[in-house]
């Protein structure tokens, strides 16, 4: 006697002979095993059957009755055996991707030297698996690179680019208006900020004479520069061209790298021209190429209609939101394109690569860093000036301004005995949410929306 196991949902064939057949009916009865023996007697095949199980319970009793009782096309007997039921028991996991509490990110000082996004341990190891390769004699690949690294644009993300220049625009020319009613304050020592009816009351003041003031800010109001901080970085005529030299680095003009990384994704700037390839370049060495010759091509015809880019509004144009509704309306916009702006600057950086020194904040975009030595940060005289280039984050390129939250903007304010319980967010997240936006989920981690603020000092000493 043969012995088959099968997993059956809703039905399941078998054929004729000395069989026994053990079905799992998961969907009718959990735990319940159906053994059906069908002898055969006569030595000859039975003829193909299908037997139908249901989901219910009551429907499923009800077929095994018929298949027991009733008539059947085979014409043998059909007995079954109904063995123990058995319960598993599974542990529920509700997994989230968003921590309910986050750290604040780390404040290097200046000695510090940026980490690396992928840890040293990781190239190392990866250095030594391409040396291992060299010494055996491996077959190498032929060298065949694609978009972007042999000059051509990647078509997919040319959308993308012209999305972050535009949501650039939107962000610039909301937050000037959200400035005319969400309050900001800066410190007129220090680079800190805050945004609220009035400034935080804690001693973490870093500029000049700040053990006079024993760490108090001073506060001023703060500028749209002081909120969305200005990273440049030097233009590239052509992005696979020779790296900018030091006596280069007052004749290139800087634009904002963000602008930059949209350019040579593919954004057609009439003021900022770059060189565009239609066919690829080809390698003639390591760090050598030649342009291939693209004079049989016929002449390139611009787009119809043209891509529309939008412009900044002047400050002696901004117009301040009057009503409720609009400030909010306003707010949710803002929140948006400061959200489409890092999602597309992150893809983008994926494919176009931006460098960063590991010492202080200047950026490049490109496949290598220029050459100006002009880093002034910490002993810098030993690497006469020059930058330490690694491979940037999106942070670098779109520092987002961690400011202290305000649980309640009507309410008392911030308490300097109560600091532990603050939460932070990014500057411009927490002007649309004092304005009426909704919060995103991806920041609720840092503003520490669940901790409990006590109302005293005696709360505040019971808390473990």
């Amino acid at each position: 006697m043969r012995i088959c196991q099968i997993a059956v949902k809703r039905s399941i064939w078998f054929h004729g002979g000395d069989c026994e057949v053990v079905m799992l009916l998961s969907n009718s009865i959990p735990g319940m095993t159906v053994i059906m023996s069908i002898p055969n007697t006569n030595g000859i095949a039975t003829p193909r059957c299908s037997l139908s199980l249901k989901p219910n319970l009551s429907s499923s009793l009800s077929s095994l009755h018929s298949f027991q009782y009733g008539s059947s096309k085979i014409g043998v007997p059909v007995n079954i055996r109904i063995g123990p039921v058995q319960v598993r028991q599974h542990a529920l996991t509700i997994r989230n991707e968003v921590p309910q509490n986050a750290d604040f990110p780390r404040r290097y000082s200046k000695k510090e030297k940026k980490p690396f996004p992928v840890p040293i341990i990781e190239l190392r190891r990866a250095a030594r698996e391409r040396l291992k390769k060299k010494m055996k004699n491996e077959p190498q690949k032929p060298l065949s690179l694609s978009a972007p690294k042999n000059g051509l644009l990647v078509k997919k993300l040319i959308p993308t680019a012209y999305k972050v220049y535009n949501s650039r625009i939107t962000l610039i020319n909301n937050l000037k208006k959200l400035l005319k009613v969400v309050p900001v304050h800066a410190c007129g020592y220090c680079s800190e900020i805050h945004v609220g009816p009035v400034g935080h009351p804690f001693k973490s003041c870093r500029g000049t004479q700040a053990n006079i003031r024993k760490g108090l800010h001073e506060w001023t109001n703060a500028h749209f520069e002081d909120i969305l901080t200005p990273v440049e970085a030097y233009h590239l005529s052509d992005r696979l061209g020779k790296r900018i030299t030091h006596e280069e680095r007052f004749s290139i003009p800087r634009i904002p790298a963000v602008v930059e990384l949209c350019i040579q994704a593919g954004v057609e700037i009439p003021e900022y021209p770059t060189k565009r390839r239609r066919k690829p370049i080809i390698r003639i060495g390591r760090k050598e190429y030649v342009d291939a010759d693209e004079s049989e091509l016929p002449d390139q015809m611009p787009e119809n209609p043209p891509k529309l880019l939008l412009t900044e509004i002047p400050d002696s144009e901004i117009v301040a939101p009057v009503d409720k509704e609009e400030i909010v309306q306003l707010a949710e916009e803002t929140l948006q394109a400061w959200e489409r702006m890092r999602k597309g600057a992150k893809r983008l950086m994926g494919m176009y690569r931006v460098r960063v020194c590991g010492y202080c904040p200047e950026i490049h975009v490109g496949p290598q860093g220029h050459k100006a030595q002009n880093c002034g940060a910490h002993k810098h005289q030993q690497r006469n000036g020059q930058h330490g280039w690694q491979s940037s984050v999106l942070n670098d390129l779109i520092p987002p301004r961690f400011v202290w939250h305000v649980p309640d903007v009507n309410g008392p304010p911030l308490q300097r005995e109560l600091r532990e319980f603050y939460g932070q967010a990014p500057a411009v997240v927490e002007m649309c949410i004092q304005a009426g936006a909704a919060l995103p989920e991806q920041y609720k981690s840092t503003m520490r929306l669940d901790v409990g603020i006590p109302s005293t000092m005696q709360e505040a000493e019971m808390v473990v």
